[in-house]
């Protein structure tokens, strides 16, 4: 569709009404109908080959319509050197080439971009394929235009070759970290070409619509502008899909009275809100062939309800929440299609109240609930936040006919010198920091791609201290991700993580609020395993592991989580520990008094279940052979042996201050961790009995120690230090769950 198809005279239509006070000027352009009727087939009058009257003044209108008291001479200005340079050149359609450039800043203006960003893009392809300079643009029309500019300029093939592509999307991606409307230009850009792009080859023509489903789209979403990504979405499906294109392209035209059925239900719903007393427009809002495709595949046939849906619009945000208690009340809601995104925005600024409701035939209707700065921000996204840098007006219009300061007013500056756009979303944060990490283009591409992927967005909480952290990660990312987002390169050295108070794997799930508490280990030799590989989402965790396991090639070989069977050493030492038990008259316990469990009679011994030690509390009971067990008073066995019957025996502490225990250290697992256990137990003057190392289970490993202290009073000193090696999280006396010995 060229510039002249999208002529305002021809194609006026309205997508709502302007919000309260704002200046009504001539109809709007609707750029759904536009996109619509181009896939139709519909066309809006002959091209204008040789002359475009009016061309500018089209756009002067519409920018007006959002921001009345713009000053247009430099977008004059902008287009005497745009139409100037692009003289003599045309499209592959046949048209002026210049028509390019005014069609997509058509677009811009429309969805209400300011002044600056509507220069930059009826220059956006002067510097690329004229004999314009960016030194020029930037004399003319200063640093800010430029900036977009030159933010927007593809890289030439004949530097970079088959690279060409991929580096000209990192440019771009990387200027729009500074000033997000360099990727509003691109959009823009895109969305003409692909109306048409007919022209090309089918070949070529796949091959533009895969790079926009996989990039382009994703983008447009992620920044909120939906007038874009549908219609963006729609040409697409064409192109990729003709035959289910056709399928629901007829679907539609064999439903033409298919707006009526939602327009009874919306007339009943302007009804219900007038006589509450709401201040609303109730208007029936179509879907666009993509949503209408969707919604076959999931309901199967379709009513004329589901070919769009209902959307109200109210002033302030109280009124939503008003009209929502109205429908549910005077209608039948389907409350499993409830969504408050006005209380939890979705992560590209979306806002609205979503529901469905059955009217009394039946007739099931969606209705999205919403203000009318919500709309906006809905329809434009980023675009309908103005200049980043211009210092925000006071009110709740703010960021709407303001035109922005001086380049470089306002602008805020990293610690490296460069600005930083206030407005850059987490999702862009992170992807330009890890694309730093991929000098390689092919894996900066196929990174790119599996990245924009992930459409959904969660919050988790790093605490740290009494500081809480707000981490922003894709939908289904795990410990892993949390972990190199928030430490980079020292999550190398991550052992494990506690999920809500809770320890967990790496490999856990985080859901949106958790709550994440980072083990990093002290030893800047540990690195990750392989395994984590399997549970990385993003591609910053993805690339910072394969580039440690690439530079440390016997650990990928290593099968680090391997069982391997069970690990002892055992040295035939005797415990010096001194009990003494008063033994009770009669068959169980003849012979009067015990002897210590050192001497060799073995008359009483320390039980397994629960080792006791100096000064624990302590109670027996005599088991087969005359022997007397002794246990803890807390531990499980004692009420178990009361409920048999058994009556215990008094035992007490000898005078000797040496004894035996089994301590139980939890740990994530680690090259070295043995060893390390071993030497923090013998620096406390224990000496090891017998150690068992279960096999790991999801990276956390189980030690178990029989040792010999020469002092009971130094276990609490034993336990902190063994807790106190890197990788070992919990260390407990053993508590078997053995049965009672009868």
């Amino acid at each position: 569709m060229s510039a002249e198809a999208t002529n305002p005279v021809s194609e006026a239509g309205a997508t709502g009404p302007d919000a309260p006070g704002r200046r009504r000027a001539r109809p709007r352009i609707d750029l759904r109908r536009l996109g619509r009727a181009a896939l139709l087939g519909a066309t809006a009058g002959p091209a204008v080959r040789d002359r475009l009257p009016d061309a500018i003044g089209h756009v002067a209108e519409a920018h007006r319509a959002h921001h009345p008291d713009a000053d247009l001479a430099v977008l004059r200005r902008a287009y005497v050197l745009a139409e100037s340079s692009h003289r003599g050149q045309f499209r592959k359609s046949g048209e002026p080439y210049i028509t390019h450039p005014l069609a997509v800043t058509l677009i811009l203006a429309e969805l209400g971009a300011e002044t600056t960003t509507l220069t930059a893009s009826l220059l956006h392809d002067t510097v690329e394929d004229t004999e314009v300079t960016l030194d020029q643009v930037r004399a003319e029309f200063g640093d800010e235009v430029a900036y977009l500019v030159d933010g927007v300029t593809k890289l030439e093939k004949v530097d970079y070759g088959a690279a060409a592509e991929p580096e000209t999307f990192r440019k771009m991606l990387v200027a729009t970290g500074s000033d997000v409307r360099v990727m509003s230009i691109k959009l823009a850009d895109r969305l003409h070409n692909m109306r048409t792009l007919g022209v090309m080859r089918p070949e070529k023509q796949a091959r533009i619509a895969k790079v926009t489903r996989d990039v382009l789209i994703p983008l447009a979403e992620r920044l909120g502008v939906q007038a874009l990504k549908t219609e963006l979405e729609d040409l697409v499906f064409a192109i990729l899909h003709p035959e289910e294109y056709e399928t629901t392209r007829a679907l539609i035209a064999a439903n033409p009275d298919a707006p009526d059925a939602l327009a009874a239900i919306a007339d009943q719903v302007s009804g219900v809100l007038r006589e509450a007393g709401i201040g609303a427009e109730v208007l029936v809002r179509p879907r666009h062939f993509v949503s209408v495709h969707r919604v076959r595949r999931k309901r199967g046939e379709l009513r004329g309800s589901d070919f769009g849906r209902i959307l109200v619009l109210v002033a302030e945000d109280a009124d939503c929440y008003a009209v929502l208690g109205e429908l549910h009340t005077c209608f039948t809601p389907v409350i499993s299609e409830f969504k408050d995104f006005i209380a939890a925005p979705k992560f590209n600024l979306y806002q609205s109240l979503h529901t469905a409701v059955a009217a009394p035939d039946g007739a099931v209707a969606e209705v999205l609930i919403r203000t009318h700065r919500m709309h906006r921000v809905a329809e434009a996204g980023v675009v309908a936040l103005g200049n980043p840098y211009a210092a925000a007006p006071d009110g709740p219009e703010a960021g709407e006919g303001g035109e922005g300061g001086e380049p470089g007013e306002g602008t805020e500056s990293a610690g490296d010198g460069e600005r930083v756009d206030p407005t850059r979303p987490g999702w862009l944060s992170r992807l330009l920091d890890w694309q730093q990490s991929t000098p390689d283009p092919d894996t900066f591409w196929s990174s790119l791609r599996a990245d924009l992927a992930q459409d959904q967005e969660i919050t988790v909480f790093r605490t740290d201290g009494g500081a809480t952290t707000a981490i922003s990660l894709p939908a289904g990312a795990t410990c892993v991700d949390a972990a190199y987002a928030q430490h980079g390169e020292a999550a190398h050295g991550c052992l494990g993580a506690r999920v809500n108070g809770r320890l967990a794997p790496l490999s856990t799930v985080l859901h949106d609020g958790d709550t994440v508490q980072l083990l990093l280990a002290q030893d800047a030799a540990s690195g990750p395993s392989p395994e984590w590989l399997d549970h990385a989402r993003t591609p910053a965790a993805r690339i910072a592991i394969t580039g440690w396991l690439q530079a440390h090639p016997e650990a990928a070989k290593a099968p680090a989580a391997a069982p391997r069977p069970p690990a002892s050493v055992t040295a035939d030492r005797r415990s010096g520990t001194r009990l003494r038990a008063e033994l009770p008259d009669g068959p169980e316990g003849s012979g009067g008094a015990g002897a210590g469990a050192g001497t060799g009679a073995a008359a009483v011994r320390p039980a397994g279940c629960c080792t006791p030690v100096p000064p624990d509390e302590i109670t027996g009971f005599v088991v087969r052979g005359g022997a007397v067990t002794v246990h803890r008073t807390g531990c499980a066995t004692v009420d178990t042996m009361r409920r048999l019957g058994r009556t215990p025996v008094t035992v007490h502490w000898g005078d000797t201050a040496e004894c035996r225990v089994t301590l139980v250290a939890e740990s994530f697992g680690r090259p070295g961790l043995l060893a390390d256990l071993t030497e923090a137990i013998a620096a406390e003057g224990a000496a090891v009995v017998s150690a068992t190392v279960a096999p790991p289970s999801e990276q956390r490993v189980r030690h178990t120690y029989t040792l010999q202290l020469p002092d009971a009073a130094g276990l609490p000193a034993l336990m902190k230090a063994m807790r106190d090696v890197p990788g070992v999280y919990d260390v407990g006396r053993a508590r078997h769950p053995a049965s009672p010995e009868l």
